[in-house]
């Protein structure tokens, strides 16, 4: 009788446990289109500066579009301020026949300090974190949440190794604890790690508490070293 009990527990645990991740993520999609709506209006002025600075130093486009994976393993556009040159790709080439260990940089950590391909006045997005809000546009088309695993391009998913279910089955943030947290010398490993933790710790509360950390991080311009792609 008590083994039977124990059954009737674990199938009502089993079903229980899918249908609160359904409501949670129900209210995560409510708080993102609150959020990211509520940013845009209030961020207006400050975009259209931005967008016309960037078309005074280095002209058009404005937005850079790159293939990210999304949840479940779905492509989708993330939209940018576009932070590095027109010749980027070349600069980059010259970079690595002349600096062959930067290149084995970029393979280790998909990060390069001081990266060529970057534009002055991009720099400066970058240190703000001003690059990424157009994003927010992602997060109201429901590919990006506002906190989430760092989005990654297709070849990024190999070195995630076992735990990629992890990531495959979030939606990608426009912060999140990588953000926060990461270091001069973060290794990838580590930024997989970050993915995990969040996986298993997220929820309304930690969610809140990324975005208060994304708020210092911002104003202190603590990666101001830490100019990606």
């Amino acid at each position: 009788m008590l083994s039977a009990f124990r059954g009737i527990a674990q199938q009502e645990q089993s079903v229980s446990e899918p249908l609160q991740a359904a409501g949670q993520n129900r209210y995560k999609r409510i708080f993102d289109i609150v959020f990211a709506g509520t940013a845009l209006l209030f961020l207006s002025p400050a975009l259209l500066v931005i967008a016309i600075a960037l078309l005074i130093a280095d002209g058009r486009p404005l937005i850079y579009r790159h293939t990210r994976i999304g949840q479940g393993g779905r492509q989708f556009r993330c939209l940018k301020f576009r932070s590095m040159r027109k010749d980027g790709d070349k600069r980059l080439a010259e970079l690595f026949a002349r600096e062959p260990e930067r290149e084995q940089e970029w393979l280790a950590v998909r990060k390069l300090t001081n990266d060529p391909r970057v534009h002055t006045l991009g720099k400066y997005l970058r240190i703000s974190s001003a690059d990424e809000l157009p994003q927010l546009i992602n997060v109201l088309r429901g590919e990006m949440s506002i906190v989430g695993p760092r989005p990654i391009v297709h070849e990024e998913l190999e070195r995630y190794g076992p735990f990629v279910h992890y990531y495959l089955s979030m939606t990608p943030g426009v912060t999140g604890l990588w953000q926060v947290k990461r270091r001069c010398n973060t290794s990838y490993e580590q930024r997989v790690q970050y993915d995990v933790d969040y996986y298993h710790t997220r929820s309304f509360s930690t969610d809140m508490n990324i975005l208060w950390k994304t708020v210092g991080v911002v104003l202190l311009a603590r990666n101001e070293k830490h100019l990606t792609k």
